[in-house]
């Protein structure tokens, strides 16, 4: 019997293995199991209450247009907030109530938008599994007919065109809900002063001392060697000073970081044979010794690298350079007018002083520029 076992255990063994090496020439490496696990399908369908009761269906479709128009309520509120509470005060309260109803009309807005779109889809649009097939690329004239009828059965499915009420509502929210952060740009400049005006000076005037930043040390022209560089600002601006002068006097700014970002300053000593100076420029100079505005004319961030070999300014953030040597044209980058040039000399004493302010305003480019 042992000896029967033996002999046909050893049989089985060369009939599964010739079985195997016949399964593999013919199918690869993949063995399909005789009892695998059949596809269960899709389960049965549940039409949900809206699909059974009409009373459901158009009850939901109230609740998505009033979640819409409540949007739009929030947004609009939003915008009158941004009016009713002004912050221009500094009153802390002030402040306070305006980020309140600000925030909580821009929240409503938002949150309610989202909700009714949510319960459109769940409550309204058409309730049935289907199985999205996928297609070589690219597609034929006969798929993209296909994708055509696609949209035209989704536009019936979901009721866009037919449900007007809840349409013309989502189309309303989608267009109040961006109008708070719109509102909210025109605090970027003061209300009661042109702001165009107001970029087109700054606090350097005729007399003016060149001085380090920060420490306001003024700076002689036999302090600046070739290929040097000095970060600088005008001598009056410290915090003493500051606050006792007028407005016209500040460059227009109220601020004293708002004035300093306007007025800072990179200065450079080239030789003087190397600099290809405009003919209606060749006074601003002194023996090679140049000043242009540090705020890059792209996006207004600090052009604060500079190259002594190729004479290159280079801004950091989006890589703009402006030669030196060439009343800082630019050379590369998104830069689409050189940096605003500061007249200067020297006074009695030899201190480099500014000749003028900017003869063109400083910074980004802007819509309102002559120039």
């Amino acid at each position: 019997m042992a000896e029967e076992a033996k002999n046909s255990g050893g049989t089985g063994a060369v009939v599964a293995a010739q079985s195997h090496s016949s399964a593999e020439a013919a199918g690869g490496t993949a063995v399909i199991a005789a009892d695998a696990v059949q596809n269960p399908g899709l389960p049965p369908h549940r039409k949900r209450v809206t699909d059974l009761d009409p009373k459901k269906a158009k009850s939901a479709e109230r609740t998505v247009y009033t979640l819409f128009y409540i949007s739009i309520a929030g947004s609009l509120g939003a915008v009158l907030a941004y009016m009713f509470f002004p912050i221009e005060s500094g009153d802390p309260m002030a402040i306070r109530l305006h980020t309140l109803f600000v925030g909580l009309g821009m929240a409503l807005g938002l949150l309610a938008v989202g909700i009714g779109a949510v319960h459109w889809g769940k409550a309204l649009m058409a309730d049935h599994e289907s199985i999205d097939m996928r297609h070589p690329v690219p597609s034929d004239e006969e798929t993209r007919e296909a994708s055509a009828e696609i949209f035209k059965v989704a536009d019936e499915e979901s009721g866009f065109s037919r449900r007007s009420l809840v349409r013309n509502s989502l189309i309303g929210a989608l267009i109040a809900f961006p109008l708070p952060g719109i509102t909210l740009l025109r605090g970027l400049a003061p209300q009661d002063r042109d702001p165009v005006q107001m970029l087109k000076h700054t606090m350097w005037t005729k007399g003016v001392r060149l001085a380090r930043d920060p420490s306001g040390v003024p700076i002689k022209a036999s302090d600046v060697t070739i290929g040097s560089a000095f970060h600088v600002i005008p001598e009056t601006l410290t915090h003493e000073q500051f606050s006792e002068m007028t407005l016209d006097e500040r460059g227009g700014s109220d601020n004293f970081l708002d004035a300093k970002a306007k007025a800072i300053v990179l200065l450079m000593r080239l030789d003087q044979a190397e600099l290809k100076e405009l003919p209606e420029r060749e006074s601003w100079s002194y023996d090679g010794i140049v000043a242009y505005s540090k705020v890059c004319t792209h996006v207004g961030c600090p052009v604060a690298l500079y190259e002594q070999h190729t004479h290159h300014l280079l801004c950091p953030c989006h890589q703009s350079q402006f030669d030196v040597s060439e009343h800082a044209k630019v050379v590369f980058g998104p830069a689409k007018r050189p940096l605003p040039q500061l007249p200067i000399t020297v006074d009695d004493e030899g201190y480099l002083v500014a000749q003028s302010d900017f003869h063109e305003p400083v910074g980004p480019s802007y819509w309102e520029r002559l120039k």
